[in-house]
């Protein structure tokens, strides 16, 4: 009997982790760090990925977002929705498939104005041949996986 009770105690503990809220924006495992510390405005700025620094920090959505520069800090801050990125940070192409996956800071698009990354080169090419496409599916979908 024993044994029957702790399986259904692991299994009640699995499935309540698995129900459990995707967080809005897209962090790593052992960091709360967004975009994995790169800079979100110079995305649009720079028009390239750009490692944020240690002294230029806020915290949105609950994740820490740094930035390479004071002004980046205070652009962001002043509009955050204009600069982070598109799902949260997750893979804009993995959004538009119905699910989730993590992001390279390196494959970015900036597109009407809006940031999308990707997980890999693989998709980000997939992404980049068919994103307008790829933008109504996941702005189909976005709400459902984030739980809106």
């Amino acid at each position: 009997m024993k044994i029957f009770k702790m399986t259904l105690l692991i299994a009640s503990l699995i499935m309540s982790v698995n129900a459990a809220a995707l967080d809005p924006i897209y962090t790593t495992v052992f960091s709360n760090k967004a975009i994995k510390g790169y800079d979100t405005v110079a995305y649009f700025t720079k028009g390239k990925p750009v490692k944020g620094k240690g002294d230029y920090v806020t915290s949105y959505m609950g994740a820490q977002w740094l930035f390479s520069s004071q002004k980046n800090l205070v652009l962001f801050l002043s509009k955050p929705t204009k600069y982070a990125p598109q799902y949260g940070g997750y893979c804009a192409y993995a959004v538009s498939q119905n699910y989730t996956a993590s992001t390279q800071p390196e494959l970015f698009t900036v597109y009407k104005g809006k940031l999308y990354l990707n997980y890999n080169k693989s998709v980000n090419q997939k992404w980049t041949t068919n994103k307008v496409s790829f933008i109504v599916d996941a702005n189909k979908n976005w709400p459902k996986i984030v739980g809106e």
